[in-house]
């Protein structure tokens, strides 16, 4: 009996909604909640777990299944809980998928199933109101250290404001919604609830990393950046639809990581730098935790004249990495040099999806603007 009840709930998987996490989207999930009836991987059923006034899980292959318990997934499953418990989520709300960090897709499951945030729309003002202010931990520029600064984010003003303290007048930095990005990065900043904002700044990228202890607080920070990303775009480009602006909202960058480089004459030494790979900006910083890049570099499209090649050329000198890789644009060409071939290889994929693109007409404008640079 034990063996059949298993296998009636593994034949569940085969249903519509049922071979995918619930929650991440994960192929093949192992796990189910049985008291909410739906089918999870394994890194999100560890997230149930610490939810049990909500969610009680099983292994669907190792652990044994009562008959009631079969009936219950079989009545419900992954796409009636969609339909139950996601009714509401706004367009501009982050989905986490299986690549995302452990916090999205814990603030998620929370948001959904315990505190039914997208069935009460009431309760999705903290990111929907147009206006936040509070305090959030943000790493001092010069000495790495972290202190509690006021943001104010409003959407009337099409900005987010930090001041050094919270009796200032004046604001220490004003980022426009129109140029912002964020992105969680736990590992980079050292902290689970790591956060990377980055804006434009006389046309350069700047950073600021920030946290909050409270994982809820830095997520509904998160999607109230990208609420008001999304009323910004929404009157920016009023033909368009929902599906073609919240792929705008915020962007992980392509890939990040050391690689050596050296400068537009090729005949000084190789330096190791921190790259990041943000669309079509190629940055590269002393730090990874700096706020400022030490230069930039666009990357257009192959028909614009812009490709990657793999290695160096022959006369080559400086380099203590032996991969290889030279940027060809326009004006000069970028030499590169990767630590092992898988990075390398990593670095010239992510390339390559970059230059195989059209440019779209704005970047045409961003790319007159790095040819103009000092």
């Amino acid at each position: 009996m034990a063996k059949e009840r298993r296998r009636a709930v593994l034949e569940l998987l085969q249903r519509p909604g049922n071979a995918r996490c619930a929650d991440c989207g994960a192929p093949d999930p192992d796990w189910a909640s049985y008291t909410l009836g739906v089918f999870i991987c394994l890194s999100c059923s560890g997230i149930h777990r610490n939810i049990p006034q909500v969610s009680k899980v099983k292994s669907i292959r190792l652990d044994a299944w009562e008959e009631a318990q079969v009936e219950f997934m079989a009545s419900h499953g992954n796409d009636a809980a969609r339909d139950a418990y996601e009714s509401k989520v706004p367009p501009f709300y982050y989905r986490p998928t299986s690549s995302d960090c452990q916090l999205l897709r814990e603030q998620w499951i929370r948001a959904k199933y315990e505190r039914l945030e997208f069935t009460h729309p009431e309760k999705q003002e903290p990111y929907s109101a147009g206006y936040r202010e509070g305090s959030l931990w943000k790493r001092g520029r010069d000495n790495g250290q972290f202190l509690s600064r006021k943001f104010v984010l409003t959407e009337r003003e099409g900005s987010l404001k930090y001041f050094n303290r919270n009796d200032a007048k004046e604001p220490k930095a004003v980022m426009k919604i129109e140029h912002l990005n964020a992105t969680f990065q736990p590992a980079k900043i050292g902290h689970p609830h790591g956060l990377q904002i980055t804006y434009l700044k006389d046309n350069s990228t700047r950073n600021i990393f920030v946290y909050h202890e409270d994982g809820k607080e830095i997520v509904d920070w998160f999607n109230a950046l990208r609420a008001a990303r999304f009323h910004y775009l929404q009157v920016a480009f009023p033909g368009a639809s929902d599906a073609d602006l919240v792929p705008k909202l915020s962007r992980n960058y392509l890939k990040e990581g050391y690689m050596e480089k050296t400068g537009p004459k090729q005949t000084e030494g190789f330096r190791k730098r921190w790259f990041t790979m943000d669309d079509r900006r190629l940055m590269y910083f002393k730090d990874p935790l700096d706020a400022f890049a030490r230069g930039e570099v666009f990357i257009g499209s192959r028909e614009s004249g812009y490709t990657v090649l793999d290695g160096l050329p022959p006369s080559t000198q400086g380099h203590h990495w032996p991969h290889g890789i030279t940027i060809v644009t326009p004006e000069r060409r970028f030499l590169l040099a990767c630590e092992t071939e898988s990075e390398q290889r990593a670095w010239m994929e992510a390339f390559r999806k970059v230059v195989d693109r059209p440019m779209l007409p704005q970047e045409y404008a961003v790319e007159a603007h790095f040819k103009h640079k000092p």
